[in-house]
């Protein structure tokens, strides 16, 4: 246990699998928050659909576990605005970091940190963090078509350690919380498209039964993403995006 953060406990685990099976077995078992958990290990971590999240030593990865009945899918927009704080306080420049749709964060056009969402069977929700640190993983390890991965301590040329980063993440994510359960989403909406990057960039969002390519325009008051086609406007709940920037550059974000 190292403390908490408006009455949030937290934990640190030496080696764990992952942050979120570990909250999510925790919710199985009963437990229902709010908990933080940060591992100084893992190692089986993941992204979104399974994918493998690389943890070098030195990099952060927690686990926020609560309950909640109201809007858990735009607590990813939430979890992003309280990362973007929470770099910026780190590095005393946040004019370097953007949000890109609905949960990465770009440290001068790389990405830096992620979010995984994932419900418990007990109406409970885990909000995984992983942001790099120290290192990033390799391009070379990395989907083709991803964001290259940029770590704090090359793009920001700082590299607090996961205790400190948890220090500054916790009231971050307490504050914006609060905000969404005083205000609602539309001042959350409000402030990550301040924050965002990529809008009115050509795209590509590929779903499981077709494939679009259009104008992002915007988020829209549910937090889906809404494009301009040839064909006229869609708003896509769900999208693997691929961003197409001007100097060719390949971004991509993606929801669940």
């Amino acid at each position: 246990m190292i403390g908490a953060a408006g009455g949030v406990p937290c934990e640190i685990l030496e080696v764990i699998d992952s942050t979120n099976a570990e909250a999510l077995r925790r919710a199985a078992a009963g437990a229902r928050g709010p908990l933080w958990l940060l591992a100084k290990r893992q190692e089986a971590a993941r992204g979104r659909r399974g994918r493998p999240w690389s943890m070098a030593p030195g990099n952060f990865a927690a686990t926020l576990l609560f309950s909640t009945d109201r809007g858990p899918a735009q607590r990813s927009f939430v979890a992003a605005l309280a990362l973007h704080d929470a770099l910026g306080q780190a590095s005393g420049r946040f004019w370097l970091f953007g949000l890109k749709w609905p949960n990465d964060v770009l440290l001068s056009g790389g990405k830096v940190a992620g979010i995984l969402l994932e419900g418990a069977a007990n109406g409970a929700l885990a909000i995984g963090f992983g942001v790099n640190l120290a290192e990033a993983p390799d391009p070379a390890d990395v989907e083709p078509g991803a964001v290259r991965p940029i770590s704090l301590a090359t793009g920001a040329e700082v590299c607090p350690t996961p205790e400190e980063f948890l220090s500054l993440l916790m009231p971050a994510y307490a504050e914006w919380e609060a905000r969404f359960l005083r205000e609602g989403f539309a001042p959350i909406r409000a402030a990550w498209l301040a924050r965002a990057t990529g809008i009115g960039d050509e795209i590509v969002a590929r779903m499981p039964h077709r494939t679009l390519t259009g104008r992002f325009e915007t988020v829209d008051p549910q937090g889906s993403l809404v494009i301009v086609t040839s064909e006229g406007r869609e708003v896509l709940p769900a999208a693997d995006v691929h961003f197409l920037p001007q100097n060719g550059e390949v971004a991509r974000a993606s929801r669940d």
